[in-house]
């Protein structure tokens, strides 16, 4: 039996190539084993969405007890299908589960989607019914979704492998989710936005099929156009970092990930039984292939509505903004301020052809406020010119009703600019339905739409950011040059972590972190180590006052919150009080074993210069990382975002 061919010759080959996931999009023959007629039964609901949703292929209900099920035909095992089984979907309890993809083994089913809950995320007995089924994936090649998943619908061809109360409309946006209640409110959502998708996926608890895998799939499929994810945790994360940095190229990949503060990290640990790194860390690593992150579900689509629609993306934060009225203009340009962006300034070349044809009272600043009774022709005009300005990165054109305006007419004049703009243009028609014409007129010429000229200013600021992140990902490392390597001194830095492991100790004091530097050619501060008064009192001599004193302590790694560190000490008495101060902080609120001395170091004027912070450590999911950034306290004012400012990226990442 074949395939239901599409209107899309294109899709019609992707769907007819060999893919490993092929048999869970496009099946020509489902199992549904756990096939049930008690109602709102898993299996029930399945198996009437695969009935009601003609896909062009065969179903086949497994259920030993019943010879039919919702009038079809029923079988008592896998065996006794009476055709070969692409897709086996199990909705059984979890126990039942590994013998079932034996069974499915055996009779060469390519793919299985596994909807029951009960493995990793109740503990123990979860995780061995989990290493009973990868033991027997590892004698095939068929291909496992879920387990704990709502799911698969393929709206393209009719698909709905789910057991959601609705089948998704078919669209150019592929969906991934590791939550089935938010794949219901996705759903629900789509309908009411005319949202439509080329795929709807739960992924589940990746036990076998994970976010590379599905990347990978949607990226070659011609009729996904963006990829957006809801993300619990990022799981094999070198899958998912080797696909994005690869699909990001040509379509964009948008990802809200949940799980930012510890409490919400813990919650989604129970839910799909996995860990969770630091977030600072997953930022870095989306940045560096190509993975826009937002914060809000809304944003996760109205971001893919542009991005496809926008064919030129913004190369800077710098956005123009022209308005019929102030107001508009104003919230518009808080929102793109307070999230990232800046406002275009306009080139005195622009500013003289604009005063060639706008009234005298025009704002002659950004935001370009052309009056209230601004007309279609003064609209366009305005645009051209300020399209042509190379001080700015995109322009956003706000339209109020007003007793003089025209939305649709003035839709009309602007709709050719989406072609001829070498930036994107992007359009808020304020208002109820005296502007949806216009809008309709705009978003069918490509410029995107939105109510709220606010929520425009924020989209624009994805889209540079987009962009920003692209161009990370043809950024490698400079290689340093053989000689370079030359001057080091591994030796050195070998003994000294060699002698910590002997102590028995994970932590290096900063004196021996400043060797293993100074040792690999990286400059830093001249301290000296001091075990008394008199010696740091010496020290603080040879290297000239002013000075800095700082705790050494084997077990301390913050010294600023416990007392540990003095600043700009100008004398031996300021030197031997301090001494005594950081000795006598240390004793009472940690306990005399964490006061090994201090160390001494000449007081830097940082008014020529930059403090700076590196780091390594070891992420639950990235595995080591370094840091690097902003020193001293200021990390915690300084943030991009709501990240730190220093810099995190995966060791294997940055190579």
């Amino acid at each position: 039996m074949s395939l239901k061919p599409s209107l899309d010759p294109a899709y019609d080959i992707f769907r007819s190539e060999e893919h490993s996931l092929s048999a869970l999009f496009n099946p020509k023959a489902v199992a549904v084993i756990g096939a049930s007629e008690r109602p709102g039964s898993v299996g029930r609901t399945l198996l009437w969405n695969l009935i009601s949703h003609p896909f062009g292929g065969m179903v086949f209900p497994i259920n030993p007890e019943h010879r039919s099920v919702l009038g079809i035909r029923a079988y008592p095992s896998l065996q006794e299908a009476p055709d070969q089984v692409d897709l086996a979907i199990i909705a059984t309890p979890a126990a039942s589960v590994p013998e079932l993809i034996k069974d499915c083994v055996e009779v060469g089913v390519k793919g299985v989607i596994v909807l029951s809950a009960g493995f990793r995320e109740i503990g123990p007995v979860g995780i061995v019914l989990e290493q009973q089924i990868l033991e027997q994936l590892q004698h095939s090649p068929l291909r496992l979704m879920g387990p704990n998943c709502l799911g698969i619908m393929n709206p393209l061809t009719g698909l709905n492998a789910t057991f959601a109360s609705s089948m998704a409309r078919p669209g150019n946006v592929g969906f991934i989710s590791q939550s089935d209640a938010l794949c219901n409110a996705v759903l629900d959502w789509s309908f009411q936005e005319n949202v439509g998708f080329s795929a709807f996926v739960s992924i589940g608890s990746m036990l076998d099929v994970d976010w590379g895998d599905l990347i990978y799939y949607l990226g070659d499929d011609p009729r996904t156009k963006s990829i957006v994810i809801y993300m619990e945790s990022i799981g094999n994360a070198r899958s998912f970092l080797s696909a994005a940095r690869e699909v990001a190229l040509t379509k964009p990949i948008i990802v809200i990930k949940a799980g930012r503060t510890k409490a919400a990290a813990q919650a989604a640990a129970s839910h799909t039984g996995t860990l969770a790194g630091r977030d600072a860390v997953l930022d870095a690593a989306f940045r560096r292939c190509g993975v826009l992150r937002v914060e809000h579900i809304s944003e996760l689509f109205d971001l893919a509505e542009v991005l496809a629609k926008q064919h030129q993306h913004p190369q800077g934060p710098n956005l123009a903004i022209i308005t019929n009225a102030g107001g508009p203009g104003v919230l518009a340009t808080d929102a793109l301020i307070n999230t990232g962006g800046s406002l275009a300034a306009i080139s005195d070349d622009t500013i003289d052809q604009l005063n060639e044809f706008l009234p005298p009272h025009w704002s002659h600043s950004n935001p370009i406020d052309i009056l209230g009774d601004a007309d279609p022709d003064r609209y366009a005009k305005t645009l051209e010119v300020v399209a042509q300005d190379p001080n700015n990165d995109g322009v956003l054109v706000v339209l109020t009703p007003e007793a003089t305006s025209d939305p649709t007419e003035t839709a009309e004049y602007l709709k050719k600019y989406a072609q001829i703009a070498e930036k994107p243009i992007l359009a808020s028609w304020m208002g109820g339905a005296e502007i949806t014409n216009g809008e309709t007129i705009l978003n069918r010429a490509s410029i995107a739409t939105y109510r709220y000229p606010d929520v425009a200013a924020q989209l624009f600021n994805f889209m540079w950011k987009y962009s920003y992140n692209l161009r990370g990902i043809y950024e490698t490392p400079a290689l340093l040059p053989e000689s370079e390597f030359a001057q080091t001194d591994r030796a050195q830095a070998n003994d000294i972590i060699e002698a910590a492991k002997a102590a028995g100790r994970t932590l290096l004091t900063e004196l021996e972190s400043k060797q293993i530097l100074r040792a690999y050619g990286i400059p830093t501060v001249e301290s000296r180590s001091a075990a008394s008064v008199d010696e740091a009192i010496t020290h603080a001599a040879d290297l000239g006052y002013p000075v800095v004193l700082k705790l050494v302590s084997n077990t301390i790694t913050h010294k600023i919150d416990v007392g540990g560190v003095k600043l700009n000490l100008q004398s031996a008495t300021a030197v031997k009080r301090a001494y005594e101060e950081i000795r006598i902080a240390i004793i009472e609120k940690v306990g005399p074993d964490s006061f090994q001395g201090v160390t001494v170091q000449p007081m830097i004027n940082l008014a020529r210069g930059y403090e700076l912070i590196i780091g390594s450590s070891v992420d639950p999911q990235f595995g080591p990382v370094i840091l690097f950034g902003t020193g001293g306290n200021w990390w915690k004012y300084l943030r991009i975002g709501r990240s730190p400012c220093r810099l995190s990226i995966p060791l294997w990442l940055a190579a």
